[in-house]
């Protein structure tokens, strides 16, 4: 049969999961137990129940079934004895390991990775989210395919194409390829739109700053603090996965626009990042990242290095980067202690609004750090330079004369060079 994760099946009850951990020689036993407790929160979220979790320390997985014969068996025991639907493994499985597992278990085997895509799955809403998603889906069950028996199709018979014919398996391996390429003929275009769209933004000259961080650490609700999106906060992992893109100005007069998008995590399934890579454009393209983190959070530093793994892996790690420990109405002394921790970050509560104007002080600053401060004289009849200057840059002193309008702006670059004609000399 062709592999379908079982949380796409559609069940009236919550399936009952056995969680699989492995402590190898560079792991330590709270590190095991941490993956497993955020695993567990997958599973949660992507809406079944964990009844009970293994760990086995291993130097290195076993070729065949990830786990020593020994654990399996007794991996069996517990799945019989808890009545298991399936069981999840916190590391990848080959699909070599994975049919093992379910021949021996009885039972269907899956890794972290396919619980993650589940919940994109589940979480998609726009036609870019659902192709993105299913271009992953697909290329995580590509090399799964399999088929019992290995029958053939029925291209034999007549002259010119006796012979064995073709598989079953190969006809569906060729449709699943063919699928990709459309989707991938899809996000291209789609791309293509987004490129012209942001062109009309570099005409505007408007900012643009992209809330990155790990999933569930209140970017939602950080981007409705910063620019009253009123978009929904709920308290599960992967709620958003479409970019979602709001403008707000800043105390200087300048609009910049405030972009949402998917949350990170730890080993990110590399399908994801591939199929997402459109998505993810705006943290490439941003003039400033807010890198926002839940400073409740035990795991906070080990979330902060797994934002920073992804934004890498996505060649995002040159773009500027301001830290923002969020939640520091749950936990005031843990956020002041990590801000304090790491220079130049601030703390702050998007859910109360607590710090907020530090946040949006420390964003205009940051976005100011390159920019150049000089002064031009524009005609008084000239009010639309006059709001131009407002609406590029951060307008520090006006003064008026008896035919023209003195302004000391800071401006980017590229704003400064259009005012180039109207510049004082300093």
């Amino acid at each position: 049969m062709t592999y379908v994760p079982t949380t796409l099946i559609d069940r009236s009850f919550r399936e009952r999961i056995v969680l699989v951990g492995v402590q190898f020689p560079t792991l330590r036993a709270s590190d095991v137990e941490r993956q497993l407790d955020e695993l567990a929160l997958l599973v949660d979220t992507a809406g079944a129940d964990v009844v009970a979790r293994i760990v086995q320390r291993r130097d290195a997985p076993d070729p065949a079934t990830f786990l020593g014969s020994g654990k399996v068996r007794e991996l069996a025991e517990i799945c019989l004895a808890v009545d298991a639907d399936t069981v999840v493994f916190e590391h990848a499985l080959t699909p070599a390991q994975q049919r093992n597992l379910e021949k021996l278990l009885g039972r269907t085997a899956i890794d972290r990775t396919a619980v993650i895509l589940d919940i994109f799955a589940q979480n998609a809403r726009t036609p870019e989210g659902k192709a993105q998603v299913e271009l992953a889906l697909l290329q995580y069950r590509l090399p799964r395919l399999r088929r019992a028996g290995g029958s053939l199709s029925q291209q034999a018979g007549r002259i010119g194409t006796r012979g064995p014919g073709e598989t079953q398996l190969e006809v569906d391996r060729r449709r699943l390829v063919q699928r990709m390429h459309r989707i991938r003929a899809e996000l291209k275009e789609i791309d293509r739109t987004r490129g012209v769209q942001r062109q009309g933004r570099d005409r505007g000259r408007h900012r643009e700053v992209t809330l990155v961080g790990y999933t569930n650490a209140g970017k939602s609700s950080m981007l409705n603090a910063l620019t009253d999106a009123r978009v929904a906060v709920e308290n599960r992992l992967f709620v958003t996965l479409d970019p979602r893109t709001r403008q707000r100005q800043l105390p200087g007069g300048e609009t910049v626009l405030f972009t949402d998008t998917v949350g990170f995590i730890s080993n990110l399934p590399h399908e994801l990042v591939e199929a997402f890579m459109s998505t993810l454009r705006s943290v490439q393209l941003a003039d400033l990242l807010v890198h926002v983190v839940d400073a409740s959070s035990d795991g906070a530093e080990l979330q902060i290095s797994a934002v920073h793994e992804v934004l890498g892996t996505i060649g995002a790690d040159r773009v500027p980067e301001l830290l923002v420990f969020n939640k520091s109405d749950v936990s005031p002394a843990r956020a002041r202690e990590l801000a304090a921790r790491y220079p130049n970050s601030v703390f702050a509560s998007a859910l109360s609004g607590d710090h907020m104007e530090t946040v949006v002080a420390a964003i205009a600053e940051r976005l100011r750090d390159d920019d150049l401060v000089i002064t031009i004289r524009l005609p008084l009849e000239r009010g639309d330079l006059v709001a131009a200057a407002h609406r590029e840059g951060d307008v520090l002193a006006t003064t008026v004369d008896h035919d023209a309008v003195v302004l000391r702006v800071s401006l980017d670059a590229v704003g400064a060079a259009r005012f180039n004609e109207w510049r004082v000399p300093a």
